[in-house]
């Protein structure tokens, strides 16, 4: 597997954004939370790619044109997987504009000879994974169900590679996209 990379694409909240993110009060016995270099919005997952691929993504993104547009934190949730949750997530609104963006970047992925996506899009920030030894998230759900935040501009999104590391994964952004400016 020697110059396989890892990527996916993302939308890198800005920093009072992600300082807002990281202050939530409350404790879930057990759970990874994310820190400031892991908070992002993904868009797209590519997966294991070797590096003529990696080319081809990040020339094919390059073509992705998009009009910068404003959302908001509005609340939390979870995913579960066998009935257990192991995931806790910061929602986004609106959900239209990033679901267009998102619909760009997977049709870039496909051009660049990737399979199309097949779940659902659903906007979200990953804050904490959780194993099975962890504890309640009840209090900390409760606690910060009304998470909001001003409206923040989405004005590039870009391409990263993980590194899994021993204390959990490492994103490189390998290539930044900007939203093309509005035509008078």
């Amino acid at each position: 597997m020697i110059g396989m990379h890892r990527l996916f694409i993302a939308i890198r909240p800005p920093a009072e954004i992600r300082a807002r993110l990281l202050s939530l009060p409350g404790n879930v016995p057990g759970a990874r939370w994310q820190d400031d270099d892991q908070l992002h919005l993904t868009l797209r997952f590519a997966g294991e790619v070797g590096p003529h691929q990696a080319q081809d993504l990040a020339d094919a993104l390059d073509s992705v044109r998009f009009g910068s547009f404003s959302i908001a934190l509005a609340g939390l949730g979870q995913f579960e997987r066998k009935g257990r949750v192991n995931t806790i997530w910061a929602a986004v609104q609106p959900r239209e504009p990033l679901a267009q963006l998102q619909r760009k970047v997977d049709r870039a992925c496909v051009r660049a000879g990737l399979p199309p996506e097949e779940r659902a899009f659903l906007p979200h920030i990953t804050l904490a994974r959780l194993g099975r030894d962890a504890g309640s998230t009840q209090s900390f759900m409760e606690l910060n169900a009304g998470l909001t935040s001003p409206p923040f501009s989405v004005d590039s999104f870009a391409l990263f590679e993980s590194h899994l590391g021993q204390s959990g994964a490492i994103y490189h952004q390998a290539a930044i996209y900007r939203a093309t400016p509005a035509e008078i």
